[in-house]
Order: C-alpha cells, then sequence, then structure tokens
C-alpha cells in the first residue's frame, strides 16, 4: 500500500515582515485568498496566523482570524490549524485567545522556552514599507519566547482537553522531544502524536541533514510506533529537508510563514506555488499525498464538524 504523505502549509506566520515579499499575505481577504489556493494545490493541513490588516503586524486577535476562517471552511476540506505561537511579545493567553474562540481541529504547540532570534533580518534590506519593521526584529535580539511546562500545561488542558483540539507538536531542538515525552509519560497527550521537526530557526537546531537524522532517531526512541512527524526547514533549507523528510517516512510543511522563496533569489508569488513545487518532489519519489480526510483518520483528528468556525 502507497504511503501518504500529509503536506502542511504555513501561509503567513509572524516571522516575515511585509518589507520582504509582496506576497506575504496580510489582510483577512490574502490569507483566506492564499490558505484556499494552497488547499486546491494539495495541503491537507493549513496552519494559520492573522496579522493586523492595517499595517501586518502580528496579531492574537479572534476577531481578525474569524474574518478569514469562516471562509477557508466554506471552500475547503483542509484541516484548520491556529498557531498558539502568535508573535513577540505575546503572553501565553494572547496567543491562545484564537484558538480558544475557533476550537479548530488542531493547533500547533511549541515544546518549549528558547531564543528566537530573526534580526539577521536587518541587514538585508535598506527601506521598511512600515516603520514597526526593524525595531520588531532587532528586539529578538533580546527576545525570550515563552513555553514553560506550565504553560504547555495550560494549552493542553484548555485546548486539548477542553475543545477537543489536537496538536502540532514543533519541537526546535531536541530537547523539546524530551519534553514532549514527559507530557506523554504523564498521560497529557496522547497519541498518535504529530511532532513538527523544526531546523534553521536562530535559537534553535541547525538546517543540515545530520541534524535531521538525529531529531529522528531520537524521536524514534521515545515515541516508537506512536508518533508521525513532519519535518519544516526555515529559508533556503525547506525544499532540501523536507524532501529528506519525506524519503525518511515523514510529512512534509512548506509556506510563506518558513520561506519566502521559490528558487534562489525568486520570491514564491503564493503559497501553492510552494506546495506544487513540493509535490513535484514527492512525485518523483513516488509518493501520494494524503488528502484533508485522510490526514484526519492519521492523526486522529475530532473532524470540521466540531469546530467553532
Amino acid at each position: 500500500m502507497t504511503r501518504k504523505v500529509i503536506i502542511t502549509c504555513a501561509v503567513t506566520g509572524s516571522v516575515h515582515t511585509p518589507t520582504m515579499s509582496e506576497y506575504l499575505p496580510i489582510t483577512p481577504e490574502q490569507i483566506a485568498e492564499q490558505a484556499i489556493g494552497a488547499a486546491e494545490a494539495g495541503a491537507a493541513v493549513l496552519h494559520l496566523h492573522a496579522r493586523n490588516p492595517e499595517d501586518g503586524r502580528p496579531t492574537p486577535d479572534p476577531g481578525v482570524f474569524m474574518r478569514f476562517l469562516p471562509r477557508i471552511r466554506a471552500a475547503t476540506d483542509a484541516v484548520v490549524n491556529i498557531s498558539t505561537g502568535g508573535g513577540m511579545p505575546m503572553t501565553v493567553h494572547e496567543r491562545m485567545q484564537a484558538a480558544l474562540r475557533a476550537q479548530p481541529e488542531m493547533a500547533s504547540l511549541n515544546m518549549g522556552t528558547m531564543n528566537f532570534g530573526l534580526y539577521p533580518a536587518l541587514s538585508r534590506y535598506d527601506h521598511w514599507r512600515y516603520d514597526w519593521e526593524p525595531a520588531f526584529l532587532d528586539a529578538s535580539r533580546d527576545f525570550v519566547f515563552k513555553n514553560t511546562f506550565a504553560d504547555i500545561e495550560t494549552l493542553l488542558a484548555e485546548l486539548g482537553d477542553g475543545c477537543g483540539t489536537r496538536f502540532e507538536f514543533e519541537c526546535y531542538d531536541v530537547g523539546h522531544l524530551f519534553t514532549l515525552a514527559h507530557f506523554l509519560d504523564r498521560g497529557l497527550v496522547r497519541p498518535p502524536l504529530f511532532v513538527q521537526f523544526v531546523l534553521g530557526i536562530l535559537g534553535g537546531i541547525g538546517a543540515d541533514p545530520d541534524q535531521l537524522a538525529h531529531m529522528k532517531r531520537t524521536a524514534d526512541r521515545l515515541f516508537g510506533d506512536d508518533y508521525r512527524f513532519s519535518v519544516l526547514g526555515a529559508g533556503r533549507h525547506q525544499l532540501p529537508l523536507a524532501s529528506m523528510g519525506a524519503a525518511m517516512g515523514g510529512n512534509v510543511r512548506v509556506g510563506l510563514e518558513d520561506n519566502l522563496f521559490l528558487d534562489r533569489g525568486v520570491l514564491a508569488p503564493s503559497n501553492a506555488a510552494q506546495v506544487g513545487r513540493i509535490r513535484q518532489v514527492l512525485d518523483g519519489l513516488g509518493l501520494e499525498i494524503a488528502t484533508p480526510a485522510e490526514a484526519r483518520e492519521m492523526l486522529a483528528l475530532k473532524g470540521a464538524d466540531r469546530v467553532a468556525f
């Protein structure tokens, strides 16, 4: 039986700023349009953040999310995955507002507190579309993304137990895998786990094949048959590491949240273009992509009829 690969598309995120690409979706209309396009191109899971439509600044406002979530659900059966990562410097309660309001099938969950350096991007641009952008990036020199054990417990209880939401466990380093194993041992998370290996963020594990193999070996020891993994390579590492991950038996994540380019020096014109590119790789490997219905079965999700949008 042919193995199915789940494509996740992370549509806009909170890392890149509007100056960096004219194709980065900002308004609810743009986010909905690009999310729907990504689903039509083959993404079974849509990982979603929101932005202030006036200036593109990341926002946790549930009202902004509710301007695009119903439109996405009406146009596609893709699984909606709402970020609880938010953006600097949101508190855990701010970061979970939208997910609590929408009660999605999935939400992301960063498995630890970490440095999260975005400031190297400052040297790449001479002019900025909005005044907030350089200050936002520079602030990451002294920013710690906070997700303590207590924060994780809160998210698991309020979203997981309270809303029936399951998680994309984002693991930015090997220690995050051990933290996830701790919560599995305590019975606070339940298989099948969906583990996103995140490589190439300044403050996390490096983006190279040896590190991906190390993450996979460690997860195999900790979780055995109780997990499925996906691979997120930041920036130019997106396609090579996703391709490697698929060949290793995993799933893949692409999208403008993680990488703005389609080829060297060529901005991706849409999220759908990146989904299309990874589909070419999967086709070349003889792999089939999972439909949203198949992804729901693989990840034991509650179903789109039990969300609140």
